[in-house]
């Protein structure tokens, strides 16, 4: 498996593209501090703007509610998240409309994630909050505050726990209260990615430490990458578990999910 990879002679966006988002195979969203939403067909390479936002929201996290719930068959999904540095996230459908907008945190809201049902929302932010919302936009609860920003979350494969970042910390928070957190030291440097995959139940995590990391969902270490020039500032898990990407400076690597590039 490689990557492949394609130039565009013409930039689509004109400014700094920061979050994307599949929702199929062939069609993935993108969005950039220019304000827009744009759509983009692999199989055509016809891009089209879904929607310009308003000039005050600078986009950046974006994330699809899950599709075809209960069936195996692959369909679209039809709306999706987005935390945007005003402090609120925005929920908005397919087609561009902006359904609900709910001022969520102090501070930028840097990363919100559906869980697998598409019954919670979390998000987490500049203010140290974790936060968890029912589907429409309605607070359910504080989950967590910490005293410094939170860069990144991810839910369990069961939905009932929350794994985030905090400083060098990782930390997994179940949604029951009472119930044992667990916490560890993951990284030399501040975390700032975490994705956790259903199938394999495997944590990546990704810091500025120059290092991307596999975990075990109890906090064991299962491999430690080598020191890049930069600062890893992407990870994510292919839906399958098989693969994960990670990104850097200048940098797209694929790995399996033992770790190995």
């Amino acid at each position: 498996m490689r990557l492949k990879i394609s130039l565009l002679k013409e930039p689509k966006h004109q400014e700094l593209v920061s979050c994307v988002g599949w929702t199929n195979a062939e069609e993935l969203y993108s969005c950039s501090d220019d304000h827009q939403i744009v759509r983009w067909n692999l199989l055509t390479s016809e891009t089209s703007q879904i929607v310009k936002l308003s000039d005050d929201i600078y986009p950046i996290d974006l994330h699809w509610f899950p599709k075809s719930l209960g069936t195996r068959k692959q369909t679209q999904a039809e709306s999706f998240v987005l935390t945007s540095s005003d402090g609120k996230f925005h929920l908005i459908s397919k087609l561009g409309r902006v359904e609900k907008s709910v001022e969520a945190h102090c501070g930028a809201v840097l990363a919100g994630r559906w869980n697998y049902e598409g019954t919670a929302l979390v998000t987490v932010g500049e203010d140290g909050q974790v936060k968890i919302w029912s589907k429409t936009g309605m607070l359910r609860s504080t989950l967590a505050q910490q005293g410094i920003p939170v860069y990144s979350v991810a839910w369990d494969p069961d939905s009932e726990k929350v794994l985030y970042t905090a400083g060098k910390q990782l930390i997994i928070k179940p949604l029951q209260p009472n119930a044992k957190v667990l916490q560890w030291k993951a990284h030399d440097g501040i975390i700032l990615k975490v994705d956790w995959n259903s199938v394999n139940d495997l944590i990546l995590s990704a810091g500025e430490d120059c290092k991307y990391k596999v975990w075990d969902s109890y906090g064991r270490l299962l491999y430690n990458s080598q020191p890049h020039e930069h600062p890893i500032t992407s990870v994510a898990w292919a839906p399958d578990g098989e693969l994960f990407a990670v990104g850097s400076f200048h940098t797209l690597r694929l790995c399996d999910k033992t770790g190995v590039s």
